[in-house]
């Protein structure tokens, strides 16, 4: 299958949504529960996809199989190896190989960089490149962006309770770009790494600018994370996770708003507390209890 620049639109008018039953995402296995009684459950599937631009193997990696052709632009341009302005002339996508191939207009050879390779933090596989830090240092984050403790705690409640993958299946991260409380792309994956690659191949292929946008993951705020999130030029990240130190230190050395343990209605922020305007009354830990009785709900419902 070739694919060629496609229009969620700059209106943002489509909302990409995760689909949790969707064909060959999970596998019914049988086991035992904690009683020894028989016991079915939905298990997410891994699959690897090779990742070629033009004729040169970039990676492999394990997915979970859905978005193949957004993943692969989402990480190439994370990875420094495409470029927003770069023609994208066709994207190739072979479902039983489980090969991706990013063609442009002109061929780049990468050997030099894949040298330079260095491992990172997440699971499954990421890689950074020795010179990502060069263009992430250039990256000036929008000062005007803003977002209100009240759509902090709207966009939680609202990712958190959307049907997907993970109250399905468990064992998967989810990123999601936002315009205010307002989820756009919401893409899933079992690494963190690779749900923000989907998201950044839609915004990429789409024209979708970050410089007013909100970015919401379920993973750690690491160092990875805070990279991705300004190359996409995002000036918030949202989480209902936790920090790490080198994490929060890149993210106030590029002006990012950080904000962690988004739960009900708290959450900490770390950096670019300058963005956030304070309108919601005091945090009520009863909001944490009803979130999660209502995703048991739907959990259940849909089981």
């Amino acid at each position: 299958m070739t694919i060629k620049k496609h229009n969620i639109e700059k209106d943002i008018a489509a909302i990409v949504v995760p689909e949790p039953d969707a064909e060959g995402l999970t596998t019914l296995l049988e086991g035992v529960d904690a009683t020894g009684a028989p016991a079915v459950l939905p298990v997410v599937t891994e699959r690897p996809l090779t990742i070629y631009l033009n004729r040169q193997e970039i990676v492999t990696t394990m997915t979970v199989g859905d978005q193949p052709q957004e993943m692969a632009v989402g990480f190439l341009f994370n990875q420094n190896m495409l470029l927003s302005a770069d023609d994208i002339s066709a994207i190739d996508y072979d479902d039983e190989l489980g090969v991706v191939v990013v063609r442009t207009a002109h061929e780049t050879d990468f050997e030099d960089k894949l040298q330079k390779k260095i491992r990172t933090s997440g699971c499954a596989q990421g890689t950074l490149y020795g010179d990502i830090m060069t263009r992430f240092d250039a990256v000036k984050l929008p000062a005007e962006g803003r977002i209100s403790t009240r759509q902090i705690i709207q966009l939680s409640k609202t990712v958190n309770m959307m049907p997907s993958l993970y109250l399905k299946a468990g064992a998967i991260h989810a990123c999601v770009l936002c315009s205010g409380a307002e989820p756009l792309i919401y893409c899933e994956d079992i690494g963190r790494h690779n749900a923000a690659d989907k998201v950044a191949g839609y915004m990429l292929l789409s024209e979708i600018s970050g410089h007013d946008k909100v970015f919401y993951t379920t993973g750690r705020l690491t160092s990875e994370m805070v990279i991705k999130t300004v190359l996409m030029d995002i000036p918030i990240l949202i989480s209902r996770s936790g920090f790490t130190e080198a994490g929060v230190r890149l993210a106030r050395q590029a002006g990012l708003t950080l904000i962690g343990r988004a739960r009900g209605s708290r959450f900490i922020a770390l950096a670019g507390a300058e963005r956030i305007e304070f309108d919601a009354p005091e945090p009520d830990m009863l909001d944490d209890e009803e979130q999660m009785s209502a995703q048991r709900k739907l959990y259940g419902a849909k089981r």
